[in-house]
């Protein structure tokens, strides 16, 4: 076991001897470095980006609904009646071969019409049986025409087409807001997560200033002892290391926090962890306490104005307003002009019919209209109902979030101010416990106090420097969700960021 134990002290103290001659490299960051890699780094902004992009897409594919198609067929058919009697009479059989080729072009505009260029044309061959004799015959006959379908009621200042494309418009914006909610959302992360550090380093240097107190007291009282002003046994030595070990625990829990607090913001500026994680991140910024005056309705301004959560929200109201159009549209019945314009052929054979039908000298055309009324309608006014309810659903919402915004704005007013109440109260509180400490301390150097008084007093000192730099944390971090419930972050930080 002494073996081990003594391999073990030995690794231990290897292992920290390379630290010290091996130290993580230093990399200063101000608060706009984090920011900047952030922006380009940051994982979910990264995976939110792709958002829009999915949703500019699906627009694009939205206008798919206009793209002409065009068709090409053909086909052969023969058909043997084969002899039958009719009227006493023995028919002879019929042998009928026929190939028939079409092709159009068909699809529909922005404005409901529908549209159908095309032509066909066939060719038949039928012979007729007499004994050993036969009579043929060739035939060939063809046409080339446009048809249209225009609504007039149904389908005609909105369709599913139009619907579509409209809506997949919302969603882009609404996308495009998405991707600017996350990257406020991840500025004031690491915004939160860089007072954090400074909090974490800040706290560190207190706590071994703490830890040197206590060492200093212990030196001095083990002085006292071998000059004998101090009783050996009095547990005034025993008081000392108590607050020595108390020190250095909590200096170990001080660097320990710093540890977690720095991979916390390098999780959040960089998506290559493995070229961050020895990095010693040294914030070049100072925690202050700047002035600064609320205007609870300029914030409220902004909120109605900026988040991007109630963005989104007005346009999910304005999608179903797009939605109720249409539904309103599906109401009317089929109102429907009808046309089509185009030239017949026939002949022999194939070059007939088409020299025909290019001299136009066959022409042929229709016109009307087409009316179609339904009968009980049950399913589309229920679906506007639906729909009107849906919407009104929304309209709820929508003033719910804009309230819970105002509270939330409020609240985050109520709480930056106080916060800054408490800068300067624990401001105050340190100096005085370092102007109590340092009154006791003259005092025990003459006899007057005791080494319990004194350490109590380092312990207060210690807390409120601690409490100092907390509270000056908490202020900016307070600063910074203010802005986040506004929405004016990237305004605040000028931050000129695309999210199209």
């Amino acid at each position: 076991m002494k073996k081990i134990g003594a391999c073990l002290f030995l690794t231990v103290t290897l292992t920290a001897a390379f630290a010290q001659t091996n130290p993580p490299a230093a990399r200063p960051l101000s608060l706009q470095d984090c920011f900047t890699e952030a922006l380009k780094h940051n994982l979910d902004v990264q995976i939110k980006q792709t958002v829009p992009q999915i949703s500019l897409y699906n627009l694009q594919a939205a206008y798919g609904g206009y793209d002409p198609q065009f068709v090409f067929g053909g086909q052969h058919s023969y058909n043997d009646t084969g002899a039958y009697l009719q009227d006493g009479q023995i028919i002879l059989p019929t042998i009928d071969n026929q190939n028939t080729f079409n092709s159009a072009f068909t699809g529909a505009t922005p404005w409901g019409m529908t549209y159908n260029l095309g032509g066909n044309v066939s060719e038949q061959h039928v012979s007729k049986t007499f004994s050993t004799n036969f009579l043929a015959g060739d035939s060939s006959s063809g046409s080339v025409g446009l048809s249209v379908t225009q609504p007039l009621l149904k389908n005609f200042w909105i369709d599913n087409n139009r619907l579509t494309i409209l809506i997949a418009k919302t969603q882009l914006k609404s996308s495009e807001q998405a991707l600017r909610g996350q990257i406020i959302t991840t500025v004031t992360t690491v915004e939160n997560a860089y007072y954090e550090l400074i909090y974490a380093r800040e706290n560190v240097q207190v706590q071994r200033e703490a830890l040197v107190l206590a060492q200093t007291q212990l030196d001095q009282d083990r002085q006292r002892v071998q000059i004998g002003s101090v009783a050996e046994h009095d547990g005034t030595i025993e008081q000392d290391e108590a607050q020595v070990a108390q020190s250095r625990a909590n200096l170990i829990a001080a660097e320990s926090t710093l540890d977690t607090d720095e991979r916390v913001l390098k999780n959040q500026i960089t998506d290559e962890y493995s070229t961050w994680f020895d990095a010693d991140l040294q914030p070049t910024l100072t925690l202050e306490a700047p002035l600064q005056l609320f205007d609870l309705q300029d914030s409220w301004s902004k909120g109605m104005t900026l988040r991007p959560d109630l963005l989104q929200a007005r346009f999910s109201v304005e999608q179903q307003g797009i939605q109720l159009k249409y539904l309103r549209n599906q109401l009317f019945p089929e109102v429907d002009l009808i046309g089509s314009y185009g030239f017949n052929g026939s002949g022999a054979q194939y070059r007939d019919s088409f020299n025909q039908m290019n001299d136009g000298s066959r022409p042929y055309y229709t016109y009307g209209g087409q009316l179609t009324i339904p009968l009980s309608n049950v399913g589309p006014r229920n679906q506007l109902k639906a729909g009107k309810a849906t919407e009104k659903q929304l309209l709820l919402q929508l003033k719910q979030l804009e309230q819970n915004i105002m509270v939330e704005i409020d609240n985050a007013v109520g709480v930056a101010r106080s916060d800054y109440e408490e800068v300067a109260a624990s401001r105050q509180a340190r100096i005085s416990a370092e102007a109590a400490l340092n009154a006791e301390q003259k005092k025990y150097d003459v006899g007057k106090s005791t080494t319990f008084t004194v350490l109590q007093l380092q312990n207060k000192l210690t807390a409120a420097r601690s409490q100092q730099i907390r509270d000056l944390a908490n202020y900016n971090q307070a600063l910074a969700n203010l802005a986040l419930q506004e929405g004016s972050t990237l305004q605040r930080h000028n931050l000129d960021v695309e999210v199209k």
